[in-house]
């Protein structure tokens, strides 16, 4: 079995610690004054959707599991899954919501993502960087406010609400950042 040692550490790593499998979440290089540096994570599980919370010392080894990430398009969300086809086999995978959290926010019909896989099942997703989303509901803009960094909330086609520019209105496509939830730019269309 492959490892990773906690030099490697990075948020969005999957790991395998105690018999689980998790995600790196939040990770930071620890050197107090006194005694010896470790790494502080914050780490998701991927099969249960449970929080943890640990410290490793620098030079730690922990488990690399034996994951494969496989090209899906998304179909739609209902109460408890996220469904998914496989681009070879057309095959349909569902994925429980609580384990994409709000990721859902950013995924659109027909959008190309890539989904992780463990043991024939899917388990987590990565989006793609950017994505391209229609204001549906927001307070309309005023002549002149263009050059100041204020914002406004807007609601966008998937229902998230992301905070705009003044000048962005209803109708308008913007490109949202998937990583961070934000406005980046006016999309081209």
């Amino acid at each position: 079995m492959s490892t990773y040692v906690t030099n490697e550490f990075k948020k969005g790593l999957r790991i395998e610690y105690e018999g689980s499998l998790y995600k790196i979440v939040e990770v930071n290089f620890v050197k107090p004054g006194k005694g010896s540096a470790f790494y502080r994570t914050k780490m998701k599980g991927l099969l249960n959707g449970s929080v943890l919370e640990r410290n490793f010392r620098s030079g730690e080894k922990v488990g690399a599991p034996e994951i494969e990430d496989r090209t899906m398009l998304y179909q739609y969300a209902d109460d408890d899954n996220v469904w998914f086809m496989d681009m070879k086999s057309y095959e349909q995978f569902p994925v429980r919501r609580d384990i994409i959290g709000d990721d859902v926010n950013w995924l659109v019909d027909g959008m190309e993502v890539e989904v992780v896989v463990h043991e024939g099942r899917p388990i987590d997703m990565t989006l793609p960087n950017f994505v391209e989303l229609e204001i549906t509901e927001c307070a309309p803009g005023v002549k002149g406010d263009t050059a100041t960094n204020t914002t406004k909330p807007a609601t966008v086609s998937t229902g998230a609400e992301v905070q705009v520019p003044l000048f962005v209105n209803e109708g308008d496509w913007i490109k949202v950042d998937t990583r961070t939830g934000s406005y980046d730019s006016r999309a081209n269309r």
